[in-house]
Formats: C-alpha cells, structure tokens, sequence
C-alpha cells in the first residue's frame, strides 16, 4: 500500500470539521463567527472553484463541534451552506492527507474517486479508511478541480474494489466518477507519486516508446 507521506509536522487534531459556502461572503462570515465562538484551530480556508468557500477546522472534539455549529449556523442563515461534516475521530491519515501529505502509491490496485462535495469526500473516506485495509495515496479539495474533490487510494485489488464501492454508495448524486486500475503502469505510477496536477508532471519516456526520430 502508500509508502508513508510525508506530513508538515504538525499535531494531529483530535476532530476535524471541513464546511463548503455556496459563497465566499457566506465563508468568511462564518470562519469569522466560529473563531470568535471556539477556541479551534483554523487549518485552512479560502476561496475554491467555482466561486465557493472551504473551512477546515480542527481541535478538541468539543471545541470543534462547537466551530461546526456555528459554522453551519452561518451558512443557513444565508442559504448558503454546499456541504459541510464533522469527523470526530479523523483516520490518522486522512487527517494527514487534508494538510497537504501525500504518499507514492505502492499497491497492486489503485483506486481513483471523484466528488462534487469536499466535505463528502472526507466523509467517505474516513469510514473508508477506517473499515478497509487500503492505503491514502492523495487527497484534494476543489482547487483546480472545478469545484471537484479527488482522492487516491491503493492496495489490493479486492480492498481496493470494495472501497470504491463504499465510498459511491455513501456519495450517492455527489459522485462524479470513480476509476480502478487492477495493475498500474510503472511510468503511471512514478507519475502519480508526484501529483496529478498537470503543471506539476514531468516529462518521462519509457524504455521502448516511439518518439520523433525513432525509438530510445
């Protein structure tokens, strides 16, 4: 399975609580009322595509329970809540994951699923990752993504097949698209080590492959 990530080496937080505005007043609102309410870490927040709003907060359960409500509070009061969950107990590696760690994919499957909703991503993929032996390759949350969350996961074909199909069941109309690679190709997988960010591959030619000027 994912070799481990490599992690800003920050505590982990006991919760976690990620809420998407429909937007970007309604988020800035909302972070403004849950910091004033709860003494919770702010973790990330920011404008995503397509002109929505993430707030990824995190702390005590109870402290973060109380950043959720407000938070959500916010949001309704508005209209302008997309999606939001609270994940008491984060899997260590999603916690991980949602701060930036990435892993290089090392098992015999690997596993793609994309969602309309970050906050159902996370949701997912914690019971996930809590119920199927398979590894957290990648995590994203709509940037760049249209709006869009992707996670990559890996391990054995069976794990990783019926983690796809936990996580579309629990996605239900959320669920974009989901893919499962049985054996990943080398370069494909060197390639996804270092992100799926087009700007970001670089230029790889396997032995053998056809090139202008004959083969190399």
């Amino acid at each position: 399975m994912a070799q481990k990530a490599t992690a800003p080496q920050t505590p982990a937080p006991q919760a976690l609580a990620l809420l998407e505005y429909a937007s970007v007043s309604a988020g800035v609102a909302a972070v403004d009322r849950m910091l004033k309410e709860s003494p919770v870490a702010l973790l990330r927040c920011g404008s995503v595509h397509p002109g929505r709003y993430l707030a990824l907060v995190g702390g005590t359960v109870a402290a973060t329970a109380v950043a959720h409500g407000a938070g959500a509070a916010v949001g309704c009061e508005r209209n302008r809540l997309a999606d939001e969950v609270l994940l008491p107990d984060p899997h260590p590696a999603l916690a991980a994951a949602v701060m930036g760690a990435r892993a290089a994919p090392t098992g015999d499957a690997l596993g793609v699923v994309e969602m309309g909703s970050s906050p159902g991503l996370l949701r997912a993929l914690d019971a996930v990752l809590k119920a199927v032996p398979v590894g957290l390759v990648e995590v994203r949350l709509a940037d760049d993504l249209g709006g869009h969350a992707l996670a990559q996961i890996d391990g054995l074909i069976q794990d990783v097949q019926e983690a796809l199909e936990m996580m579309t069941a629990a996605a239900g109309p959320r669920l974009v698209d989901t893919a499962l690679l049985p054996r990943l190709d080398d370069t494909l997988r060197d390639v996804l080590g270092a992100g799926t960010r087009f700007a970001a591959c670089a230029h790889r030619t396997p032995a053998g492959a056809e090139i202008l000027g004959g083969e190399v």
